[in-house]
């Protein structure tokens, strides 16, 4: 999701090269995850690559610690846009959604849970339970997820 603080009268349709550049303004910075290190960010990152837009704000980039950090930079009104996920988006009530990232201009975004064969806590297959259940997955869908797998309970 693009995102701008709440008060931000900024909009945008999200297109092959469109003009991200000039809603920054000429000191205005991009606030993302950190492109090289976070999921987030690579995702951002690849978007806009897709979409003709990094090579003009590739040099206006607020690289943050983590998406929340980013988020964060936009709530204050420390960056004028950033690049989050919708379920963090909408989590912050100091932000709103400006325009969202077409599907296919980056890869998915899938958070997968496995049991390792080595995996020695106790609670462990326990907890991989609990992501499997219908109480997760209505938790997790009351956030904004999309749950890929049905639940143990439904199966």
């Amino acid at each position: 999701m693009l995102v701008a603080p709440a008060d931000s009268k900024a909009t945008a349709k999200i297109a092959p090269n469109f003009a991200l550049a000039s809603l920054l303004g000429g000191d205005g910075h991009l606030a993302m995850a950190n492109t090289q290190s976070v999921p987030a960010g690579k995702y951002g990152k690849a978007a806009l690559e897709k979409l003709g837009a990094w090579t003009a704000v590739k040099d206006s980039i607020a690289q943050a610690e983590n998406v929340r950090a980013a988020l964060l930079l936009v709530a204050r009104g420390e960056a004028p846009l950033g690049i989050v996920y919708s379920t963090d988006a909408s989590a912050e009530p100091n932000v709103r959604i400006v325009a969202t990232f077409p599907e296919d201009s980056h890869p998915p975004i899938i958070y997968p849970a496995a049991l390792t064969k080595d995996a020695k806590n106790a609670d462990a297959k326990a907890f991989l339970d609990f992501l499997r259940s219908a109480k997760a997955r209505t938790s997790f869908e009351k956030q904004g997820f999309t749950v890929l797998v049905k639940s143990a309970s439904s199966t």
